[in-house]
Order: structure tokens, then sequence, then C-alpha cells
């Protein structure tokens, strides 16, 4: 019976997206057992996830080496008799574990210098396969047999006592319907929305809706901000959830307005009505999976740059991108 690991991506947005590859993988393989091995942050979201028999976890940050940490972790693994690991992130040290581990079969893409790694590995046509989630799928596949459409679309599952409990914890209830808004983006500030527009927006919504600004401890700043920009016109909860908590906030939403972010991508995941607001990145790539996601942007002559931060300087992208157009954008 097959038995897979997945080497997890380290980014949240690309942990949804990896979802349909799963789907895919119990398709081709009826009795298939499907693990993660994932870090820590981004665990919460393969729980969620009914294609995952076990997420595992491990220690490593982005850019660790530990080769010894890494060779104790493929002797645990290589008791688990895996038949195929598939390694979606595109580094040397993650293809490492799974060829320590001696499992027979492992696929992913050619990328930094682990050929000798891979025994399946796959060139990328990106013109071919334009989106993340159709490479990530891909590999679910033969090698050399084109990728089967049409792809699902990711899939996250509500908890009820889990978002209840998240609720008491917070002081917070569903008393008014909520709009949530998601300011961060952890690639860097060329994908995030102004604060001062955030915050305008919410003094426009907030006869409808309460609004929760939600986020990690990296996002209190702008948190703070739209907070007291917008006189007090929403709730300011970045940093004071986990993810899984995240997830359960963003379950009780009835509006959305969100960067290019993972919380966009779990949003669309749980299928929220949703504003996708995108400045240096492009919807063309990663774009939210959802018929009921609207995506506004600028289409500028400079966008997208995929810059962290704005190259010209005038981030017309963003700045120009006015809170009038995106709540154009939000059903009455």
């Amino acid at each position: 019976m097959p038995k897979i690991l997945i080497i997890a991506p380290s980014w949240v947005g690309d942990a949804i997206l990896a979802q349909p590859l799963f789907m895919r993988l119990h398709q081709r393989y009826p009795g298939l057992t499907l693990d993660v091995l994932a870090p820590a942050w981004v665990a919460p979201l393969f729980v969620r996830m009914p294609q995952i028999n076990e997420t595992l976890t491990h220690p490593f940050e982005h850019g660790d080496l530990k080769i010894m940490a890494r060779y104790k972790l493929a002797k645990e693994l290589q008791q688990r008799h895996y038949t195929q690991a598939i390694v979606l992130p595109n580094s040397a040290k993650s293809a490492l574990v799974p060829f320590l581990a001696r499992i027979p079969l492992r696929t992913g893409f050619v990328g930094e210098m682990r050929r000798g790694l891979l025994n399946d590995a796959r060139a990328l046509d990106e013109q071919a396969l334009p989106l993340m989630v159709e490479r990530f799928a891909l590999l679910a596949e033969p090698a050399g047999s084109p990728l089967t459409r049409p792809l699902p679309a990711p899939q996250l599952a509500a908890d009820n006592a889990a978002r209840q409990a998240t609720l008491n914890k917070l002081h917070l209830d569903l008393a008014k319907p909520v709009a949530v808004f998601c300011p961060g983006a952890e690639y860097g500030p060329a994908k995030r929305w102004p604060g001062a527009h955030f915050a305008e927006l919410a003094k426009k919504l907030s006869p409808r809706f309460q609004i929760w600004i939600i986020g990690s401890g990296k996002d209190a700043p702008i948190g703070a901000e739209i907070g007291q920009l917008s006189g007090g016109a929403c709730i300011d909860l970045c940093g004071k959830t986990n993810l899984s908590e995240a997830i359960d906030l963003l379950s009780c939403a009835t509006q959305v307005v969100s960067n290019d972010s993972g919380l966009m991508h779990i949003a669309a995941a749980l299928d929220k009505p949703m504003v996708a607001l995108y400045g240096s990145s492009s919807p063309k790539f990663t774009p939210p999976l959802s018929s009921r996601a609207k995506i506004v942007q600028l289409d500028l002559p400079c966008s997208p740059c995929f810059e962290r931060v704005c190259p010209l300087g005038h981030f017309k992208c963003m700045n120009d991108l006015r809170p009038d157009r995106v709540l154009d954008q939000i059903s009455p």
C-alpha cells in the first residue's frame, strides 16, 4: 500500500495551494496513507485537511542547515517505511532529509543543486504551468504525464467547537456581521495596502459590520495604526491568535479584505466572500482559489514587480488604490 510523505512549504499560502496535490494523490492511490513534514508554524493548516493522515513537524527555520538534526530526523522517518517523498520547496536542504531517510522514490522539481538528492527530478515548464497550485499538483502524476484537470479548489474545514472556544477566549461574539481585515503580507511592504486606506474603509463599513483585524505579531504595528486611524471602528487582534485561532476567526467572516498573503488563501479555502488586493504581486501566479473572491488591482505599467519594497519609491500600485474602489466590490 502506498505511503507518501510530503515535504511541505514554509509559507502559509503555499501550504494551502498544495492541497489539490493531496486530493489528486488520493484519487490515484485508494487507501493511501499521506503524511506531511512541515514547519511548526504551518502545521495547523494540515490538521484541517482531511487528506492528511498525520502532520509531523520539524524544527528548522528558514536557512537552517543543522545537518546532524536533519540526519537524526531522517533516521526516525526511515522507520516509517515511506514509499515516496514529494518535496515541494525547491531548496537542496528540503530534499536532504528524504534522501538520508532512504525513501525509495523522491520526487520534486529540479532546484538548488539537488539532482543527486532526488531520483525523480522534474523539469518545470513555467510557461505551461503559470500557477503555483498547478505546479504542485503536477507532482502527483507520473513523470512525463500531463496535469489532470480541472483542479479542485483547496477546502479547509471549520471546527465549530474550536471556533466558539476562540471567540470566548478573545471575548468576541457574532451579534453583528463580521468583516475581517488582513493587512499583513510576510513577503514585504510592497504587497501591503496602506493602513490609512484600511482605516478609511473601516469607517465606511462600521455601520454594517464589526471589523476584526487579524495578523501575526509582526503585523501588530499596522494593526495598531488601522485601529487608531479608524477612530476605534476596529477590533485589533494582530498578535493575539495563533494560526489555528486565526482560521477559526476567518471562518466567522461575512466579508474579508486582504492583501495577497497566507490569510488570503485561508479565507479562499474557507470560501468566504473576499476582496483580494494586489500591488507588487500577481493573481496570475497565486490567485485566491475561490469563486467568491474579487481581485482589485490597478494594472500599472510597473506592476507586478515582485519586489519586497517599491523599487521606484512611489508605491502607486497600492497608494493609488483608493478605499472607495474596494468598497464598490463589497456587497451591500
